[in-house]
């Protein structure tokens, strides 16, 4: 801030400096002034501006140090009282502006909500024609045309399910209830949806859950299995998908392990990045990269560690650990 300051006052330096300098260049050349005296003078003149200069320093500087350290929030509380008609003109403009912010961001959240909400509300209306149809196509006498039907079905269905899931995630801290779940129930209603899907790719499930329960959320639990097994039955062929729990060092952990074809290395820091698809299969068009972000996601909220090991060619494996029940007292505040 000093280097700003002397920049700042480098006109009026040079100023005084010049007519320290004139003073002296008359009193050299006009023999009736003594020179001396004139040069004492001028040495004071220039202590006492020194002096000026660095008395000024902080007051002059307070306001728009406290300017240049603001955080870019609408609170102004940090900035300095304004302490010049310059600083007055500064704060006004200032406040005028993050008034006029302020009620944009306000109309652009509503509208935001409003859209929010619009979405919602259709895809829970769509959802009532899809189950109808589900119904339809389960009546089909054709086993080959109602396989691809359910398959085309499904694929929507779970298109519906992830895009509500996305518009809920911002707000899901208001949507978790945390209790003691049984991890079968909910893997095996993940499994049934997927059973066309399944069949049609000749995948089968191998389930093992020794550690049958976990601390979590249901709901949002679900919604992450669901991520995780459609990811290994979308990349998968006529292979089983191995399903297994277990507990080590007093935490429980779920394991899905596939046998498709795997994850190239340098992709594998990417996959739960938002809207990443893949770049040795960039041409896959139906891929939208947003389940796996969506189920890291939800992952944080519920303290839930993901970790991934996959090789190309021989598959791939998410494994979950749960958190202990003590590290739920900050999410909880049980």
């Amino acid at each position: 801030m000093i280097g700003k300051y002397l920049r700042e006052r480098l006109s009026w330096i040079l100023l005084f400096l010049c007519l320290q300098l004139l003073i002296l260049f008359v009193a050299a050349i006009d023999a009736t002034i003594p020179f001396m005296p004139i040069l004492y003078i001028v040495f004071l003149s220039f202590l006492i501006f020194i002096a000026f200069l660095v008395i000024r320093y902080p007051r002059e500087t307070r306001f728009y140090s406290s300017l240049e350290s603001w955080d870019d929030t609408y609170d102004l509380a940090s900035v300095a009282d304004p302490e010049s008609p310059f600083e007055s003109i500064t704060t006004e403009v200032l406040t005028r502006q993050t008034e006029r912010y302020k009620k944009e961001a306000s109309l652009y959240m509503i509208e935001l909500e409003q859209e929010k909400d619009d979405l919602l509300s259709w895809i829970h209306e769509v959802k009532t024609p899809l189950t109808t149809l589900r119904l339809m196509i389960e009546r089909l006498d054709d086993e080959t045309l109602k396989s691809q039907m359910m398959y085309e079905w499904l694929r929507i269905h779970l298109l519906l399910d992830q895009q509500l899931h996305q518009k809920r995630i911002s707000f899901i801290k208001n949507d978790l209830f945390i209790e003691q779940t049984a991890l079968e129930p909910i893997i095996y209603t993940e499994i049934k949806s997927l059973k066309s899907w399944c069949l049609q790719k000749n995948i089968g499930f191998d389930v093992s859950l020794p550690a049958a329960e976990v601390l979590t959320d249901v709901k949002w639990l679900g919604f992450i299995i669901r991520q995780l097994l459609t990811n290994a039955v979308k990349y998968s062929d006529a292979s089983d998908i191995v399903i297994e729990s277990g507990a080590k060092n007093g935490q429980v952990y779920l394991r899905i392990q596939d046998y498709g074809r795997g994850i190239d290395p340098k992709d594998l820091p990417r996959i739960f990045d938002k809207g990443f698809t893949s770049t040795t299969l960039h041409k896959d068009s139906a891929a939208t990269g947003m389940g796996l972000y969506l189920a890291q996601k939800a992952a944080d909220s519920l303290l839930i560690r993901i970790d991934v090991v996959s090789k190309p060619g021989e598959g791939t494996v998410f494994t979950l650990y749960f958190p202990k029940k003590n590290e739920f007292l900050s999410l909880t505040g049980m």
